[in-house]
């Protein structure tokens, strides 16, 4: 797992490590499902964890360290793989529960490796108690509260390039 690690490459481009790390995720039925969920604002969750995954890149090649990017990208698309309307009422903890839902669901459709469960999980923190035990994990987690943020008022980092990449996996 942690033999993994590595940098990617000068000439690879964030959008290119998102799309050929997170190909299987994007292909998925279950991924292309989350078009029909509202995340934030008007950005919906396929947008949104698909802006996560390309954030926590570009927040990982600034630090000059070894990550293990497939585990880092798999665990961004998937960290809010819920698959409800998290608007209706009877979600109103879903701040609280999300993240094991998630969890649950992405357990079930894809085999995850104990990073990727640790960025799903732990995602949510300080909101979950748990802090998160990799450094993949606190990378998705900046990412996630920095697309959140942009999304909730209404600036999304969500632009061609992630509108590339989702194209490229319709």
């Amino acid at each position: 797992m942690l033999e993994n690690r590595q940098r990617i490459s000068k000439k690879t481009s964030n959008q290119s490590a998102v799309a050929h790390y997170g190909a299987d995720v994007l292909d998925s039925k279950g991924h292309k499902r989350c078009k029909k969920f509202i995340q934030h604002g008007n950005t919906n969750v396929r947008q949104h964890t698909t802006s996560v995954a390309y954030m926590a890149v570009a927040i990982a090649r600034k630090t000059h360290l070894k990550y293990d990017y497939s585990a880092l990208v798999r665990g961004a698309l998937l960290h809010d793989y819920f698959l409800y309307d998290w608007h209706e009422p009877h979600h109103g903890l879903h701040g609280y529960t999300h993240a094991s839902k998630a969890l649950e669901n992405a357990a079930a459709d894809f085999a995850i490796s104990p990073i990727e469960a640790d960025i799903i999980k732990k995602h949510m923190w300080p909101l979950n108690i748990k802090p998160p035990r990799y450094r993949e994990a606190i990378i998705v987690t900046i990412a996630d509260k920095i697309c959140s943020t942009k999304e909730v008022f209404g600036k999304p980092i969500y632009d061609k390039k992630i509108e590339e990449i989702l194209n490229e996996h319709k």
